[in-house]
């Protein structure tokens, strides 16, 4: 086998410390301030000017690398991602059961692929508030599992299995009677702090399979929450670099890493919220701004929207555009649509095919096929709500939305090496 792509093997151990949203963020967050970056609180008055700074939000991360040279009038380059992966969220009260099983309460969070979470050992993380204010991280270790009904109780399931989200998507994480029990407890109890002092919760089910290379000459990587932190593994490893450079005369280089895309980027942390235009408010404000030198420098911003898109599926290449037909390790996509779903215009095409000739990495154009509608991104979303310039980009990938997604080893490098490009102001 080929040796495995170093960027890959971070990837892994990125989505590995990243099993809710909330760790993505605290993750990306330690490896920065690892390497010098300065955690800012929106609470407290900033100093401003050049260096190398993030702020945590929730579920969210932005970060942002200010040459040395940096003007009132400095456009941003800025890569927009998400934090939040399609998976399936604890409902208050979460401690159910019947039949002498201890059963888990959860609520369908974004569009996941349903069979595909079944028969697993799942984990359960994300963030405990307590009475106090203080928020604490959680992670147990394998602890759940969708158990799959039997073919002798279901001989027609090969034929057609239809899973109902309410009645048939409820873990199992114990014996015994669920009056006795307390799955709070239990996560209050793994987080060190006594159960009565949790006054709410924030917690996914997470898949814990460990990353992984397999294929002809290791050509795939398999895992869970590719879609997205591909993109979010991309984009720090890129600012990281840029960091190190610090060489004048480039954009501010941002990385933006919302959170709940999955279900409509309609929150304080979203895409559709207030916190991407807060922090660039803030830096032009840090660099002596006005209001229209500000607006100057919007106006000559551009935003790399990445987002994990679909390789060409051997089995179903009906469902595919039949001439733009992308495959895993042909480079990352560039996302296109008729009616703005995604943001790539000319211009912006035009741009990405500079960044990627100029980063010696190539690319692939998808489009949807017209009776398979697509989703969409938070590229329209940041175009709209701040009219810069936005294309839509991504790795892609098999089986999205799957607990476990399977992508190319070397499309995840090329996205890193553009977004390199990208920072630093090439073009």
């Amino acid at each position: 086998m080929s040796p495995t792509p170093a960027h890959i093997q971070d990837l892994g151990a990125y989505v590995s410390a990243a099993p809710s949203s909330y760790h993505a963020a605290a993750e990306a967050g330690r490896r920065l301030a690892e390497r010098g970056f300065v955690q800012l609180e929106e609470r407290d008055a900033w100093q401003g000017g050049t260096g190398n700074y993030f702020v945590i939000r929730d579920g969210a991360i932005v970060a942002w690398v200010v040459p040395p040279d940096a003007e009132p009038t400095t456009a941003f380059h800025i890569l927009g991602a998400h934090t939040d992966s399609p998976s399936f969220k604890l409902k208050p009260k979460p401690t159910t059961g019947r039949f002498g099983w201890l059963q888990a309460g959860v609520e369908v969070y974004g569009g996941p692929l349903l069979n595909s979470w079944l028969d697993r050992e799942l984990a359960l993380a994300g963030r405990l508030t307590l009475q106090g204010g203080s928020e604490h991280l959680v992670a147990t270790g394998p602890l759940l599992r969708f158990p799959q009904l039997a073919i002798h109780l279901d001989r027609a399931v090969n034929e057609g299995l239809a899973l109902d989200k309410q009645r048939h998507m409820n873990p199992v994480w114990g014996l015994g009677d669920p009056s006795g029990a307390d799955l709070v407890g239990l996560l209050a109890a793994a987080t060190g702090v006594e159960p009565d002092q949790v006054g709410g919760f924030d917690v996914v089910v997470a898949d814990t399979q460990e990353p992984r290379v397999f294929g002809a000459d290791g050509r795939f990587f398999a895992s869970g929450r590719l879609d997205n932190l591909s993109s979010v593994h991309a984009g720090l490893t890129a600012l990281i670099e840029t960091a190190a450079a610090r060489s004048p005369g480039g954009p501010i280089a941002v990385l933006a890493a919302f959170d709940h895309e999955e279900v409509g980027s309609a929150s304080r942390s979203g895409a559709s919220g207030p916190l991407l235009e807060d922090m660039l408010r803030r830096i032009s404000l840090g660099l002596g701004a006005g209001e229209e030198e500000r607006l100057r420098a919007l106006a000559s911003s551009f935003c790399v929207s990445a987002d994990a898109g679909h390789a060409v599926h051997p089995n179903y290449a009906e469902r595919h555009d039949p001439v733009n037909l992308p495959v895993l390790n042909g480079g990352p996509l560039l996302k296109i649509n008729a009616n703005q779903r995604y943001t790539t215009d000319a211009p912006g095409a035009a741009f990405w095919a500079g960044l990627c000739r100029e980063a010696e990495v190539p690319y692939q154009e998808f489009v949807s096929n017209n009776a398979v509608p697509c989703g969409s991104t938070i590229g329209p979303l940041t175009a709209t709500r701040l009219g810069i310039r936005t294309v839509d980009v991504g790795i892609p990938l098999l089986s999205m939305h799957s607990a476990r997604e399977l992508c190319g080893v070397d499309d995840p490098g090329y996205l890193a090496k553009v977004t390199s490009g990208f920072f630093r102001g090439m073009q």
